[in-house]
């Protein structure tokens, strides 16, 4: 796998990428904003962004990167407050960590995201319109909207809620979520999961649509299947 590390301290960079290759992973190091969009290519399979760069705002250079491509973004940054974390992730990265963080976890979150990249495809029988209070969300070409515009849902907020709409009124336990989304079972994501959850009510523009049980998960409130989305 080759990660693209964009980070303006090269100490960090370089003993950063000195363990991931000593753990079999390709790297390539840039230091600003400006070439860590350059660099990315066919070949990149994950980037660990870095948000304090010194031309571009971590946020924009994350924005720009999801601009033109899917590959699995991981911020990792030393603001610790949840409205970057919020901005981060709905710039378009996959996860984030708080510098100064565990290589471990690093490497765990990394495999995690990375894996939404391999999500098997969607069942014939599932090739179906959810319509609920005006949200309409097309499972088979992942396209959502509200009201009749277009919802502007990052990968993993639609993934979450693809898993909410394929059992309506259902409550679907947090580790559940997590193992279908991330495709782990590590209770690491939890966070992260409140996290996006947070942003897709903001975006569906209805607070009381994902229901949190709590102590357990989360349900979808109402929906009608409709006919094939084709």
């Amino acid at each position: 796998m080759q990660i693209l590390i964009v980070e303006d301290d090269s100490r960090v960079a370089d003993a950063l990428g000195s363990y991931l290759r000593r753990e079999g992973y390709t790297t390539r190091q840039v230091g600003d904003g400006a070439s860590a969009v350059a660099a990315v290519s066919s070949e990149t399979e994950a980037v660990i962004l870095d948000l304090g760069l010194p031309d571009i705002d971590g946020i924009d250079v994350c924005r720009r990167i999801r601009g033109v491509s899917g590959v699995p973004i991981l911020i990792a940054t030393a603001r610790s407050n949840v409205e970057a974390r919020i901005r981060g992730l709905q710039a378009g990265a996959d996860d984030f960590v708080v510098k100064p963080y565990d290589v471990r976890e690093l490497i765990a979150r990394i495999e995690a995201v990375t894996r939404r990249t391999r999500t098997a495809p969607i069942p014939i029988g599932e090739q179906s319109l959810v319509k609920i209070d005006g949200v309409s969300i097309d499972l088979a070409n992942r396209v959502v909207t509200v009201d009749g515009l277009s919802a502007d849902l990052t990968p993993k907020e639609f993934d979450i809620l693809a898993v909410l709409t394929r059992y309506p009124g259902v409550t679907i336990p947090r580790d559940r979520i997590i193992r279908e989304v991330w495709k782990t079972d590590w209770a690491g994501f939890s966070r992260s999961l409140e996290v996006h959850v947070a942003s897709l009510r903001r975006k569906l523009n209805r607070p009381e649509m994902v229901a949190t049980v709590r102590g357990v998960g989360y349900r979808l409130l109402g929906g009608q299947r409709c006919a094939d989305a084709s």
